[in-house]
């Protein structure tokens, strides 16, 4: 199926990239708003996040219950999302609405009523949210792991703390609002059955006018340190592990991404198959790759019984080593059948691909098409991917650890 991919910049700096996909009868939307967790002034964690809680509660003509409703109505399956980098609103509708639905988000992006007295409902959301994160060990290792292996304020998580939640007052949102809610850097991805010249159009008519806001750069902070513990009384011992490698605008990222597909992504990978099914160390056990704009790295988690972490954490290190051996053409081949199936089930979904558009401009400046795509899994090899592992070993390890008492980290931290 051929694709047609078109950008347009307005004025104010806003990206628009749109992918036809005209055998689809749906059209899905990502708006990238250059408000994430990284703005977040000091003792005001999770800020960015209460501003996009607070943003859904009602936007230019409706109240909150009327916004749900229109939605509603349209039949748009909606996300909302705070990352490091960005607030991502997005939704997927039939194609014929789809100019309704983004005039609806023209108004909560522009015209929120961020309502003082719902701020105490809006407060308890985020507290849940919190809270469902203490509810569960494996994310909060997860969290603690991302702190440290990106360079402050990068790894802040968008739940923020307690402490700040209680103190944030809706005056704070409404400044937040109005410094990050801006047109420079957002970004509005479009996939599905549209028409260019009208969505243009539309979008042009929806937010050409809004003004720019100018925005300091962001400072770095010191790093944290690269190994933790988190006491706490249970049979269990979750562990994470961590190292850094390229982000996604690296020319040697798809090197580092296959390689990492050989650790993790079935169980025929490398550490399920030595981890788990081969010791039973664990009952379960991954890698993923995560890349920011200018970071990247490699994540890595397992669950295990207390009596038996010292060795699951011994044996996910020592394998974790091992990759800079290389990859056998096997798990090679394992790996592009793999992605070539995620790549068939991408070009039947608008959201996949209104997201996907979004964030390839975000870190490339431009989109890479399914076929481009398509083209760089077939041209990897055995010996490509090798030839980086040698000179690009794992190491520098960060390690999270919690359960009931800490573990030896016997090598690879700095």
């Amino acid at each position: 199926m051929s694709q047609t991919i078109h950008t347009h910049t307005l004025d104010n700096g806003i990206v628009l990239v749109a992918e036809e996909m005209p055998w689809l009868q749906s059209a899905a939307f990502t708006l990238l708003v250059p408000a994430g967790s990284v703005y977040d002034p000091p003792k005001r964690e999770g800020l960015a996040g209460f501003v996009c809680e607070m943003a859904l509660r009602g936007a230019g003509s409706r109240d909150s219950r009327q916004l749900v409703e229109a939605l509603d109505n349209l039949g748009v399956e909606r996300h909302e999302h705070v990352s490091d980098s960005h607030a991502s609103f997005s939704g997927a509708t039939l194609s014929r609405s789809l100019p309704e639905a983004l005039a609806i988000y023209a108004d909560i992006l522009r015209r929120p009523h961020l309502p003082a007295d719902q701020l105490e409902a809006g407060r308890q959301v985020m507290l849940q949210e919190l809270q469902a994160v203490e509810d569960d060990p494996h994310h909060k290792v997860m969290i603690e792991l991302r702190r440290r292996l990106f360079p402050p304020p990068w790894g802040r998580p968008s739940q923020g703390n307690r402490e700040a939640l209680m103190q944030i007052e809706i005056d704070e949102i409404r400044q937040a609002h109005d410094r990050l809610y801006r047109p420079n850097g957002l970004i509005i991805g479009v996939a599905g059955a549209i028409d260019w010249p009208k969505l243009q159009h539309e979008v042009e008519t929806l937010f050409g006018d809004w003004q720019p806001v100018d925005v300091p750069p962001i400072e770095l902070g010191p790093p944290e340190p690269p190994q933790t513990h988190l006491e706490q009384v249970t049979q269990q011992t979750h562990i994470g592990v961590a190292y850094p490698s390229v982000p996604y605008r690296h020319r040697d990222y798809f090197q580092a991404w296959a390689a990492v597909g050989a650790l993790s992504g079935g169980m025929s990978a490398r550490l399920f198959t030595e981890v788990r099914e081969k010791r039973g160390l664990c009952y379960t056990v991954y890698a993923s790759y995560h890349t920011l704009r200018d970071w990247g790295g490699v994540l890595c988690y397992s669950g295990t019984s207390a009596e038996r972490a010292q060795e699951t954490l011994d044996v996910l290190l020592a394998e974790l080593n091992r990759l800079a051996q290389g990859i056998e053409p096997q798990e090679l081949d394992r790996l592009k059948a793999r992605i070539k199936s995620s790549l068939i089930m991408q070009q039947e979904s608008s959201s996949a691909r209104s997201g996907s558009v979004a964030r390839d401009w975000y870190h490339l400046g431009r989109v890479r098409s399914m076929d481009e795509l398509a083209a760089i899994i077939d041209g990897l090899t055995c010996e490509s991917i090798n030839a980086y592992l040698a000179q690009h070993p794992p190491g520098d390890f960060r390690v999270v650890t919690l359960g009931p008492k800490p573990l030896e980290v016997r090598v690879g931290v700095s």
